[in-house]
């Protein structure tokens, strides 16, 4: 998916093709066809018009946009990359086989499920049934890369050899067709959870992201927050934290986040005099944290919210207060740095006009907040995106020149057409790691095993949980890891006396700090290309700017009320306590204190360090502890401050 915006008043392209993309001619022609049919029936599903009398069951539905979404993602995603300019032969022949059988199990709904060939079918079925697990393996290595492939792969194949292995691993062990037929015509693997999210709720917030890209609304956040942070002390590195919240709550994803936020951010910052290294940690930092951004928060919020059976709504109310304060940490941090480095903001005759920048872009503020109110005074979740996206495209077409009327329409249909492809052939072969360990029952085993090694000590499992999800991490998207470790390891944690809600946003958080820390890192690998720095410095540096990040999830989840869980009187105090204990964890990593505007002595630092430990736990006395630590800083230092003198008169007499 795109998420650069390009002004709408320039010359437009050619409409039979994607600038600097692949897909041109036929293959452009087919994937719009694909999409288009995709989404009419999605909207068709959505909003039960049966038109023309067509509404399928649920199951004949999955098999569809499966079959038309997958082709896309072979068309626009190259198999290897001396392909990245052309499509092959071989790619129009997985295209077709993709469509062929998945239409084909839709029109054998009934045989599927009355005569039971998820367990036994006819020959033909099972070859096309192992046919259908081959090219999701191979959607998942074109469109997430070899690590996710791997781990898709030994999943996959897992029924095959469970029964030989030991303790919890052990598991009901299949044959090679019953274990395909399970795959690809059961309930809980390629057409599970993962792809009746993207079905049933998800499309109309992709289709939501792209229109307001396409109408101009990247364009307009990004100069909403260089008019507020740009003149700021360290303005740039604020606007790329800002901006990069933005973007990354639409789209979801951190590595095209840093992509197309970071042109921009990461020179400019530069220019300003941040170091190299710490202009990359700082995007990827901001970047990483959209996935845990309201109103939209990515693909992984609506897995989540299917996983736990709560509305969406729940899920964007729980995340809006570590949201938050993921995003104050790094404004303090990166305020304390420019602070303690004398690093100023732009000129303010370099940055856009607030007064203008509001008079050109309201719209996009109250589509935002329109979304916002649907989503949380009515229960039409999958319905909410689409009337929002009617009233953005209206308005790309009234910025859109006479000539120009297509364009916007023709962008909208092919980017969400191009990432619900992406994210159809990523996740129905992620939909096989959580129907394998469905299958084999070792799912459930997983927990048991966690909950006995833990000895019933919830620190420790919170500890086996942040390092399992942080490892997993690595290897996947924040997707397909929230999706293997929703399975095996939050059942764990809810057994272990942990909220629900808190055990699942635990998990997310981690699989997304992974993200910028080494050795993997790699949102900082994508923002050092663009600083030009080296990738290993940018991803320490990260690590280090986003060390207080590390203590978050563990925050929420023992504290329920910052996730807007309890009484009023208790989130407001835990609220204003995080706050006040982020500022002071804030002040001894960056060695800069507020109000005195100095940098702060060795035992300052450890004493401000404490204090803010203290203020994170959940119990009055160690508030107390942390104010008290607040206290002594201050007050020790407004006594022993030097008294100012007057520069004017002779000898600097007071």
């Amino acid at each position: 998916m795109q998420t650069e915006d390009t002004p709408l008043d320039t010359p437009a392209p050619k409409l039979w093709s994607l600038p600097g993309e692949r897909l041109s001619g036929a293959a452009w022609f087919v994937t719009f066809v694909l999409s288009v049919s995709g989404m009419a029936i999605i909207v068709n599903q959505i909003f039960n018009l049966q038109t023309l009398g067509f509404r399928p069951i649920s199951t004949s539905y999955y098999y569809i946009i499966v079959g038309l979404f997958m082709p896309v993602a072979f068309l626009a995603n190259p198999a290897r990359e001396a392909d990245g300019s052309r499509v092959r032969w071989y790619d129009w022949a997985l295209s077709a086989l993709a469509l062929g059988i998945c239409l084909y199990f839709a029109a054998h709904t009934d045989e599927i499920l009355n005569r039971g060939w998820e367990y036994q079918a006819p020959t033909p079925v099972t070859f096309m049934a192992g046919g259908l697990v081959l090219l999701s393996l191979e959607a998942v290595r074109r469109c997430a890369g070899m690590p996710l492939f791997i781990i898709c792969a030994i999943f996959a194949a897992f029924p095959l050899y469970t029964g030989y292995l030991p303790g919890f691993l052990w598991g009901v062990q299949l044959s090679l067709p019953e274990t395909v037929l399970s795959h690809s015509l059961g309930v809980e693997s390629i057409i599970g959870i993962p792809i009746r999210v993207i079905a049933d709720l998800l499309i109309g917030f992709i289709v939501f992201g792209v229109a307001l890209t396409v109408s101009g609304g990247g364009v307009f956040f990004m100069d909403l927050a260089s008019a507020l942070m740009g003149h700021a002390r360290g303005g740039p590195a604020k606007v790329a934290i800002l901006s990069s919240g933005f973007f990354g709550s639409l789209s979801g994803s951190v590595i095209s986040n840093v992509i197309s936020t970071g042109a921009m951010t990461i020179p400019t910052m530069k220019k300003c005099g941040y170091p190299a290294t710490y202009a990359g940690a700082v995007e990827s930092c901001a970047s990483t944290g959209g996935a845990l951004m309201p109103p939209v928060m990515g693909s992984v919020a609506f897995v989540m919210a299917s996983f736990m059976g709560v509305p969406y709504a729940d899920i964007m109310v729980a995340a809006a207060v570590p949201a938050l304060l993921f995003y104050l940490v790094l404004l303090i941090q990166t305020d304390c740095y420019a602070a303690k480095n004398g690093l100023k903001g732009l000129p303010r005759d370099q940055l856009p006009k607030l007064w203008r920048v509001m008079r050109s872009g309201w719209v996009f503020l109250i589509s935002l907040v329109a979304l916002v109110v649907l989503l949380l005074a009515t229960n039409a979740e999958a319905k909410a995106p689409f009337y929002i996206t009617i009233l953005l495209l209206i308005t790309a077409l009234v910025r859109a020149r006479k000539g120009n009327m297509m364009e916007p329409v023709l962008r909208l249909v092919m980017e969400t057409g191009t990432t619900i492809g992406m994210l159809v052939g990523v996740l129905a072969g992620v939909g096989m790691v959580v129907g394998a360990l469905a299958i084999t029952g070792v799912g459930n085993a997983f927990s048991r095993e966690l909950l006995q090694y833990a000895g019933g000590n919830p620190y420790l499992l919170l500890l086996f949980g942040a390092l399992t999800s942080f490892i997993l991490g690595m290897g996947m998207t924040v997707s397909a890891c929230y999706i293997f470790l929703a399975v095996v390891l939050a059942p764990a944690l809810v057994q272990g006396g942990f909220s629900q809600m808190a055990s699942h946003l635990f998990i997310l958080y981690w699989a997304m700090l992974s993200y910028i820390t080494p050795p993997v890192a790699m949102a900082a690998v994508a923002a050092s290309s663009i600083a030009k720095a080296p990738a290993m410095r940018t991803g320490v540096t990260a690590m280090r700017l986003g060390a207080i990040l590390f203590v978050l999830p563990f925050l929420f989840v023992l504290n329920p009320s910052l996730i807007l869980q309890g009484d009023w009187p208790d989130i407001l105090r835990s609220v204003s306590t995080a706050i006040l204990s982020i500022l002071m964890l804030a002040a001894a990593s960056e060695r800069w204190l507020y109000l005195l505007n100095r940098r702060a002595k060795a035992w300052e630092a450890l004493v401000m360090l404490a204090g803010g430990i203290c203020l994170l736990v959940p119990e009055r006395l160690s508030d107390v502890a942390g104010l008290v630590a607040l206290a002594l800083v201050y007050g020790l230092g407004y006594a022993t401050r030097p008294r100012q003198t007057n520069p004017e008169l002779p000898g600097g007499a007071e």
